[in-house]
């Protein structure tokens, strides 16, 4: 069956890989668009009419990972954000015709979401798949995993809460290995995920031989938002050499042609 088309009781699949869950009557589906947040912080309860763990996926892509989060956890809330409102749309689709009543997507970059609308220790767990490292010098500020970025998670994160992090990009992984240990307790994770594969790009990267890196990061109870925050202010940002040949990957997982090498157009 393809991704594009569903009937009650269907799997959908992906480059030949089910996404979780199984598509019901529509009678059973659910709405799980959240189109407006609110000015500041979130009252967890009233978004989703119950008390519980609140489960975070930044850069939730095409909702893979949220399905398997929902499915994982359904005792908890779980909340996807992704700047591009395409991918919401589908992966409000997919959890709408799951009936995943404790999920909720927004169109929002992750940093915005804990820097302004996130509570303090409130949160369960915070998973970010594939974080875009930018190829362009002039990107590099766009790059998500910054000291900054860690101090807003461990914030947000309660005493023992987990950050879960995952790359296919050997310089941003050394990056990652060199500054969450500072804020966290962290371990990496050498073996696939347990439930399987996290994200289109996952599927994607594997398919290319490429390695996948995988981490998870655990709050400790002691952590102190002042000298988190003046350590931030002393360390480098994500400053690497982001391998341009990992750009093919890129263009397969957004649907775009590779770009070709040699003469031409570039």
């Amino acid at each position: 069956m393809s991704s594009d088309s569903s009937s009650p009781d269907d799997i959908e699949y992906e480059f030949g890989n089910p996404f979780p869950g199984r598509i019901l009557a529509p009678e059973a589906w659910v709405q799980t668009a959240w189109k407006r947040l609110p000015e500041g912080l979130i009252d967890w309860p009233s978004v989703y009419g119950r008390h519980a763990p609140v489960v975070i996926d930044l850069g939730c892509g095409n909702g893979r990972s949220v399905l398997a989060h929902a499915i994982r956890r359904p005792e908890a809330n779980i909340l996807g954000v992704d700047i591009l409102p395409v991918v919401i749309r589908y992966a409000t689709r997919r959890a709408n015709q799951r009936g995943m009543g404790h999920v909720r997507f927004a169109v929002i970059g992750g940093f915005e979401l804990l820097e302004r609308h996130t509570p303090a220790g409130t949160v369960d767990e915070i998973h970010c798949y594939h974080p875009q490292p930018y190829y362009r010098k002039e990107e590099i500020g766009k790059r998500l995993i910054t000291p900054d970025f860690l101090t807003l998670v461990c914030r947000a994160l309660s005493p023992g809460g987990q950050f879960v992090i995952q790359t296919d990009h050997p310089a941003y992984w050394a990056y990652i290995q060199a500054m969450v240990p500072l804020f966290m307790e962290f371990r990496s994770h050498p073996e696939p995920w347990s439930d399987g594969l996290r994200s289109r790009r996952e599927t994607i990267a594997k398919g290319q031989g490429l390695s996948i890196f995988r981490g998870v990061g655990t709050r400790r109870p002691d952590w102190d938002k002042a000298q988190a925050r003046e350590q931030a202010r002393q360390l480098p940002p994500p400053i690497f050499n982001a391998d341009r040949r990992l750009r093919e990957t890129d263009a397969i997982e957004s649907g775009r042609p590779p770009q070709r090498r040699g003469r031409g157009r570039r």
